[in-house]
């Protein structure tokens, strides 16, 4: 049986309600249009913006899946040297920057490029490298919250002829390629151009993805592209090369990579690229020495034939 409450009362009647001594009784909360507006009209954090920088020429055959790699940027400039096949049309896909003009050598290209970027960040990408989705929420992570530094070096993965270099000098090297605008400039060199920083600069941890030389046919065009420019910018400089001077040095590159970085444990990939590395040098170095000759000869400058 139910306890009774007794008579002529009720359950109210036997609860004792002691109030805290501070209690100011139930306070209104604010309601209405005009509250509801004021919650919306909270400003939000503003992502930094993001421009990415490329030069191409003759690139149809790779530059899609690179600029699709980069689709998250808020902008996309590409400086174009003269291209004759479809790069042009591929990239004004994705952009509507899209330059044409002369080529004066690497990194005054890059230059050009940097110069219509509009981001507070700046992402330098060359048409062989990809940007995965884990590296573009680590770029996104570090433009957000940067702290202090004003760039990033990116640890690079090289495939080349289709193998995964993990030693040889080709693993983690690390390039800075992700920096605040007006914080950086590219190097005048011809080619081998640097980020040249002013400020701290941190690494991040996901690596780029370099799709460097495909095909054999590739690698023997890059080779003598590259060591007639680093030819040319040497000689430029006052450098001399010999006979000599090409042996030692394609040998000395060769034990490098080979040898004292461990190219070795790639196997036969990594023995090609030892012997690339090696012939780079060795080029280099013999095409100084004939620069030298023809100029001596008055025959004229035969690195800028060779480049032409």
């Amino acid at each position: 049986m139910m306890p009774s409450h007794g008579e002529g009362s009720s359950p109210a009647d036997h609860l004792r309600i002691e109030a805290h001594p501070g209690y100011q009784g139930p306070v209104a909360v604010p309601r209405g249009p005009a509250v509801e507006a004021a919650a919306v009209a909270e400003p939000k954090p503003v992502r930094p913006r993001l421009s990415v920088v490329l030069i191409t020429r003759n690139e149809a055959h790779r530059i899609r899946d690179c600029l699709e790699s980069v689709a998250f940027a808020d902008q996309i400039v590409v400086v174009d040297s003269g291209s004759d096949d479809a790069t042009v049309g591929i990239c004004r896909e994705f952009t509507d920057r899209v330059h044409v003009t002369d080529w004066p050598g690497f990194g005054p290209q890059k230059n050009r490029a940097l110069d219509l970027a509009e981001g507070d960040w700046v992402l330098s990408l060359d048409a062989d490298e990809r940007v995965s989705d884990a590296l573009r929420e680590e770029i996104l992570a570090a433009t957000a919250s940067p702290g202090d530094c004003v760039a990033y070096r990116v640890p690079r993965r090289t495939n080349y002829c289709g193998r995964w270099l993990r030693h040889g000098g080709c693993w983690p090297d690390r390039v800075l390629r992700l920096f605040r605008r007006g914080c950086a400039r590219f190097s005048d060199d011809l080619v081998h151009e640097r980020v040249l920083a002013e400020g701290r600069v941190g690494t991040l941890r996901t690596p780029l993805l370099h799709y460097s030389m495909p095909g054999f046919e590739e690698v023997l065009h890059k080779l003598n592209t590259y060591t007639t420019l680093s030819a040319r910018m040497h000689y430029a400089r006052g450098r001399r090369g010999s006979l000599a001077k090409a042996v030692l040095h394609g040998l000395t590159s060769f034990l490098r990579a080979y040898v004292f970085r461990g190219g070795f444990l790639d196997g036969g990939a990594g023995f090609m690229w030892a012997v690339c590395s090696a012939e780079g040098s060795y080029y280099r170095y013999l095409k100084l020495m004939l620069l030298a000759e023809r100029e001596t000869a008055g025959r004229g400058s035969w690195g800028e034939k060779a480049a032409a």
